[in-house]
């Protein structure tokens, strides 16, 4: 049985934690509802996210079960520099990275891992536009040209939809790449955009 945890927060980007949400959920339900997925917050109460969403967490950082994967996703900038400078937060950030198998970051959520000290002197990759803000932060080595990076425990993915490469990613790894292949199909995951973002404007 995998139980995952993903941090939500008020400010959290939806994609960054409902992709791989998605992902870990149909994962379960295609092993016989095999493994947990709870959301984590810092209390308890809704939590409104970037984009306006407004979702119900499961626990709260003193009250959920042991994780066996932690995602933290991105959210909002001012939201993500508050957490950063918030020791109890970093703490707790810190402490469930080291006893999980996995720790996972999607999009700003590397600057969380960074900050409370799991992705310190790793390979990462974040959102784009903020690669060399990170990189700035010292003691961490940013990929750019990759959708996801994994370096030993620690797997993190550029911005929202990335996210969902990196916990399918993750689902192969911990039950097989045939049964990841199921799952991406359950999720009918065969992405086939109508405009290209790489085109010149």
């Amino acid at each position: 049985m995998t139980t995952y945890g993903l941090f939500i927060f008020d400010g959290v980007e939806e994609l960054d934690f409902v992709g791989p949400w998605q992902a870990f959920t149909t994962s379960s339900m295609r092993r016989g509802h095999a493994d947990t997925c709870v959301l984590v917050a810092e209390r308890s109460g809704p939590v409104r996210c970037n984009k306006g969403l407004r979702v119900l967490p499961d626990h709260t950082l003193d009250d959920h079960p042991p994780l066996d994967v932690l995602l933290v996703p991105g959210g909002a900038h001012k939201r993500i520099e508050s957490a950063m400078a918030d020791p109890v937060l970093m703490d707790w950030i810190k402490r469930t990275a080291d006893s999980a198998v996995w720790a996972t970051s999607v999009c700003t959520g590397a600057f969380l891992m960074h900050a409370a000290g799991p992705a310190r002197g790793r390979r990462v990759a974040t959102e784009r536009d903020l690669e060399d803000a990170l990189e700035a932060r010292g003691d961490i080595t940013v990929v750019r040209d990759a959708r996801y990076v994994v370096d030993g425990d620690l797997v993190s993915s550029q911005g929202v939809s990335a996210g969902i490469d990196m916990a399918l990613w993750l689902v192969g790894r911990l039950h097989g790449r045939d049964h990841a292949r199921a799952v991406m199909r359950s999720m009918q995951y065969e992405p086939a955009p109508p405009y290209t973002a790489d085109e010149p404007q």
